[in-house]
Protein backbone atom coordinates (compact mmCIF):
# COMPACT_ATOMS: atom_id res chain seq x y z
CA UNK A 1 0.00 0.00 0.00
CA UNK A 2 2.34 2.52 0.93
CA UNK A 3 4.99 1.62 -2.25
CA UNK A 4 1.21 1.88 -4.35
CA UNK A 5 1.08 5.03 -3.15
CA UNK A 6 4.82 6.37 -3.81
CA UNK A 7 5.06 4.99 -6.89
CA UNK A 8 1.29 6.97 -7.47
CA UNK A 9 2.91 10.40 -5.94
CA UNK A 10 6.26 10.09 -8.13
CA UNK A 11 4.26 9.50 -11.53
CA UNK A 12 2.58 12.69 -10.74
CA UNK A 13 5.97 14.99 -10.23
CA UNK A 14 7.36 13.70 -13.23
CA UNK A 15 4.35 15.08 -15.31
CA UNK A 16 3.50 18.84 -15.50
CA UNK A 17 -0.16 18.27 -17.64
CA UNK A 18 -1.76 16.11 -14.28
CA UNK A 19 -5.44 16.82 -14.28
CA UNK A 20 -6.75 16.46 -11.02
CA UNK A 21 -10.94 15.71 -11.61
CA UNK A 22 -13.93 15.28 -9.56
CA UNK A 23 -11.25 13.82 -6.64
CA UNK A 24 -9.53 11.15 -9.18
CA UNK A 25 -5.80 12.01 -8.51
CA UNK A 26 -4.82 10.81 -12.40
CA UNK A 27 -6.97 10.85 -15.14
CA UNK A 28 -8.21 7.86 -17.71
CA UNK A 29 -6.10 9.99 -20.42
CA UNK A 30 -2.64 10.67 -18.23
CA UNK A 31 -2.56 7.17 -17.07
CA UNK A 32 -2.71 5.97 -20.81
CA UNK A 33 0.08 8.30 -21.56
CA UNK A 34 2.18 8.32 -18.74
CA UNK A 35 1.84 5.48 -16.90
CA UNK A 36 4.36 2.97 -18.63
CA UNK A 37 7.62 5.81 -18.52
CA UNK A 38 10.54 5.15 -20.36
CA UNK A 39 12.67 4.73 -17.43
CA UNK A 40 10.89 1.91 -15.51
CA UNK A 41 8.99 0.01 -17.73
CA UNK A 42 5.52 0.13 -15.87
CA UNK A 43 2.47 -0.35 -17.36
CA UNK A 44 1.84 -2.04 -20.59
CA UNK A 45 2.08 1.09 -23.20
CA UNK A 46 5.28 2.78 -24.03
CA UNK A 47 5.76 6.37 -23.11
CA UNK A 48 7.18 8.24 -25.99
CA UNK A 49 9.38 10.81 -24.51
CA UNK A 50 12.57 9.88 -23.08
CA UNK A 51 14.16 11.07 -20.38
CA UNK A 52 16.70 14.60 -20.60
CA UNK A 53 18.74 16.15 -18.27
CA UNK A 54 17.87 19.16 -16.44
CA UNK A 55 20.51 21.79 -15.47
CA UNK A 56 23.50 19.49 -15.48
CA UNK A 57 26.06 17.24 -17.39
CA UNK A 58 24.57 14.03 -18.56
CA UNK A 59 25.19 11.64 -20.89
CA UNK A 60 21.24 12.23 -21.67
CA UNK A 61 20.31 15.18 -23.99
CA UNK A 62 19.21 18.31 -23.06
CA UNK A 63 15.88 19.04 -22.04
CA UNK A 64 16.33 22.62 -23.66
CA UNK A 65 15.23 22.88 -26.76
CA UNK A 66 13.01 19.71 -26.87
CA UNK A 67 9.56 20.63 -27.83
CA UNK A 68 7.91 17.26 -27.94
CA UNK A 69 3.64 17.30 -28.12
CA UNK A 70 2.10 15.35 -25.21
CA UNK A 71 1.13 11.63 -27.34
CA UNK A 72 -2.08 10.85 -28.22
CA UNK A 73 -3.85 8.50 -26.12
CA UNK A 74 -4.00 5.26 -27.93
CA UNK A 75 -6.82 2.46 -25.28
CA UNK A 76 -4.58 -0.41 -26.44
CA UNK A 77 -1.58 -2.09 -24.83
CA UNK A 78 1.55 -2.43 -26.71
CA UNK A 79 0.94 -5.59 -28.74
CA UNK A 80 4.40 -7.54 -26.69
CA UNK A 81 1.92 -6.84 -23.56
CA UNK A 82 0.83 -9.97 -21.53
CA UNK A 83 -1.96 -7.01 -19.96
CA UNK A 84 -4.97 -5.78 -21.00
CA UNK A 85 -5.37 -1.86 -21.78
CA UNK A 86 -8.76 -2.11 -19.03
CA UNK A 87 -6.81 -3.91 -15.99
CA UNK A 88 -3.92 -2.33 -16.27
CA UNK A 89 -5.42 1.54 -15.86
CA UNK A 90 -4.87 2.79 -12.27
CA UNK A 91 -6.79 5.66 -10.42
CA UNK A 92 -5.87 7.88 -7.16
CA UNK A 93 -8.86 7.38 -4.82
CA UNK A 94 -8.62 11.28 -3.36
CA UNK A 95 -6.49 14.65 -4.24
CA UNK A 96 -6.28 17.05 -0.84
CA UNK A 97 -3.87 19.81 0.16
CA UNK A 98 -2.06 19.70 3.44
CA UNK A 99 -1.74 22.45 5.83
CA UNK A 100 1.12 24.07 5.66
CA UNK A 101 2.64 23.86 9.16
CA UNK A 102 5.66 21.53 9.40
CA UNK A 103 4.09 18.96 11.92
CA UNK A 104 1.13 18.12 9.58
CA UNK A 105 3.51 17.79 6.58
CA UNK A 106 5.36 15.47 9.52
CA UNK A 107 1.92 13.66 10.13
CA UNK A 108 1.05 13.24 6.60
CA UNK A 109 4.28 12.02 5.21
CA UNK A 110 4.47 9.29 8.32
CA UNK A 111 0.45 8.24 7.64
CA UNK A 112 0.27 7.89 4.00
CA UNK A 113 3.25 8.46 2.52
CA UNK A 114 5.31 11.53 0.42
CA UNK A 115 3.44 14.41 -0.64
CA UNK A 116 4.40 17.04 -3.33
CA UNK A 117 5.02 20.41 -2.53
CA UNK A 118 5.55 23.60 -5.30
CA UNK A 119 8.67 26.25 -4.43
CA UNK A 120 10.25 28.99 -6.17
CA UNK A 121 13.04 28.32 -8.09
CA UNK A 122 16.19 30.39 -8.99
CA UNK A 123 18.62 30.55 -12.33
CA UNK A 124 20.27 27.35 -12.87
CA UNK A 125 23.52 28.99 -11.38
CA UNK A 126 21.61 29.16 -8.22
CA UNK A 127 19.65 25.55 -8.42
CA UNK A 128 23.35 23.67 -9.06
CA UNK A 129 23.72 24.91 -5.32
CA UNK A 130 21.29 22.60 -3.95
CA UNK A 131 23.61 19.88 -4.85
CA UNK A 132 25.43 21.24 -1.30
CA UNK A 133 24.37 19.96 1.94
CA UNK A 134 21.02 21.84 3.02
CA UNK A 135 19.85 23.96 0.45
CA UNK A 136 19.09 27.51 1.61
CA UNK A 137 18.53 30.28 -1.08
CA UNK A 138 21.10 33.24 -1.11
CA UNK A 139 21.02 35.47 -4.25
CA UNK A 140 19.57 35.42 -7.44
CA UNK A 141 16.26 36.64 -8.73
CA UNK A 142 13.26 34.73 -9.23
CA UNK A 143 12.72 32.49 -12.36
CA UNK A 144 9.44 30.46 -11.73
CA UNK A 145 8.07 27.26 -9.71
CA UNK A 146 8.51 23.98 -9.58
CA UNK A 147 7.31 20.53 -7.64
CA UNK A 148 8.68 18.05 -5.79
CA UNK A 149 7.97 15.37 -3.79
CA UNK A 150 8.84 15.38 0.13
CA UNK A 151 9.25 12.20 1.18
CA UNK A 152 11.05 12.51 4.90
CA UNK A 153 12.89 15.04 6.98
CA UNK A 154 15.90 15.01 9.01
CA UNK A 155 18.92 17.47 10.26
CA UNK A 156 22.14 17.90 9.38
CA UNK A 157 25.11 20.17 11.30
CA UNK A 158 21.82 21.91 13.16
CA UNK A 159 19.57 22.32 9.97
CA UNK A 160 16.39 21.29 9.76
CA UNK A 161 15.86 19.99 5.89
CA UNK A 162 13.52 18.57 4.14
CA UNK A 163 14.59 15.31 1.90
CA UNK A 164 12.86 15.87 -1.58
CA UNK A 165 12.34 13.99 -4.53
CA UNK A 166 13.39 15.69 -8.19
CA UNK A 167 12.06 15.03 -11.09
CA UNK A 168 15.00 15.95 -13.15
CA UNK A 169 16.41 12.29 -13.68
CA UNK A 170 19.31 10.73 -10.87
CA UNK A 171 22.12 12.74 -12.31
CA UNK A 172 20.54 15.67 -11.06
CA UNK A 173 21.08 16.82 -7.16
CA UNK A 174 22.02 13.66 -4.91
CA UNK A 175 20.73 11.00 -7.53
CA UNK A 176 17.97 12.85 -7.97
CA UNK A 177 17.38 13.74 -4.69
CA UNK A 178 18.29 17.27 -2.11
CA UNK A 179 18.05 18.63 0.64
CA UNK A 180 16.18 21.88 1.43
CA UNK A 181 15.61 24.11 4.95
CA UNK A 182 12.07 22.76 6.70
CA UNK A 183 10.06 25.01 9.28
CA UNK A 184 10.41 28.31 7.62
CA UNK A 185 8.39 27.86 4.55
CA UNK A 186 11.43 28.66 2.80
CA UNK A 187 10.84 29.40 -0.83
CA UNK A 188 7.38 29.00 -0.58
CA UNK A 189 8.55 24.86 -0.06
CA UNK A 190 5.46 25.00 2.77
CA UNK A 191 3.27 26.97 1.36
CA UNK A 192 1.04 24.32 -1.39
CA UNK A 193 1.26 20.44 0.09
CA UNK A 194 -1.03 18.30 -2.00
CA UNK A 195 -1.19 14.67 -0.92
CA UNK A 196 -3.43 11.41 -2.39
CA UNK A 197 -4.64 8.17 -1.71
CA UNK A 198 -4.54 5.25 -4.43
CA UNK A 199 -7.80 3.45 -5.47
CA UNK A 200 -6.76 -0.15 -4.56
Amino acid sequence: SFLVKALILDVLIDLSHLVFEAGRVITEEFVCNCLNLVRNRLGCKSYSIAPCAHHVESNRPSCTGIDTPTPSCVKQCDAASSLSYSSDLSFGDTAYTVDNDEKQIQKEILTNGPVEATFYIFPSSAIKCILLGVYQHVAGDLDGGHAVKIIGWGVENDTPYWLAANSWNSDWGDKGYFKILRGEDHMGIESYIVAGTPKL
